[in-house]
């Protein structure tokens, strides 16, 4: 073959269709090896976020799986990451618990003001903070329509006493409480928005839900 290139150009001018998924083929079991690979590596390394006693907790706090999630309100990513995660919640109800932390990117102008309105809320009521968690991605349209007004549409819908909330995301309660989110999810390599950690294992982007269940049947499996 290498001293008659001839012989595999004219396989290829015969077969064109046939070369092309085998090449193809190739490929995505190299990519399946490498993220095999990746993800042997998260196990083995796994991360260690802190949780704070007084955070809002999406779930029992005694739950056998944890995923913290790194997020931006205005993120249509991060609305996948959201659907992805009701559908595990609605899969494993009180095994898993869910922590939304803040990456409010940039380029989301209404991001960072969403995260203050959340963390102002959930300082009067957890319950109340994860209805307007839940109500801002579901609107997602709103917010970057309307805004602040729809931050204050929705803090008042949930229940939230909005002159309070007025005057807490001015506080160093709320906002370091946001800068530490940020500081630790570049610690652990998270630039772009979603992020997770599945009990310490990093996923990184909009993945599917399949892709969590895989992760949670092994860490499952593992303790049996």
């Amino acid at each position: 073959m290498k001293d008659n290139p001839e012989i595999l150009y004219n396989a290829i001018k015969a077969h064109p269709k046939e070369f092309l998924d085998t090449v193809n083929e190739a490929v995505e079991l190299a990519k399946a090896e490498m993220q095999k690979q990746a993800m042997e590596e998260e196990f083995k390394n796994r991360k260690e976020p802190v949780i704070e006693e007084d955070r809002a907790i999406f779930g029992p706090k005694d739950a056998k799986i944890t995923i913290v999630e790194y997020s931006d309100f205005q993120c249509p990513f991060c609305s996948r990451g959201y659907d992805t995660m009701k559908a595990l919640e609605q899969k494993y109800g009180d095994k898993i618990r869910v922590i939304y932390k803040h990456l409010p990117l940039e380029m989301h102008p209404q991001a960072m003001p969403a995260a203050q309105y959340f963390e102002a809320i959930a300082l009067q009521d957890h319950g109340k903070a994860q209805k307007f968690h839940d109500m801002v991605f579901e609107n997602q349209q709103e917010l970057n329509e309307k805004k602040e007004k729809f931050l204050d549409e929705a803090a008042k819908k949930v229940g939230a006493d909005l002159a309070k909330v007025k005057k807490d995301i001015k506080t160093d309660a709320v906002n370091d409480r946001i800068k530490k989110d940020m500081a630790e999810a570049q610690k652990f390599g998270f630039s772009g928005t979603p992020g997770f950690l599945v009990n310490g294992i990093a996923v990184r982007g909009a993945v599917p839900p399949q892709h969590f269940e895989s992760i949670i049947e092994r860490l499952e499996s593992d303790k049996e």
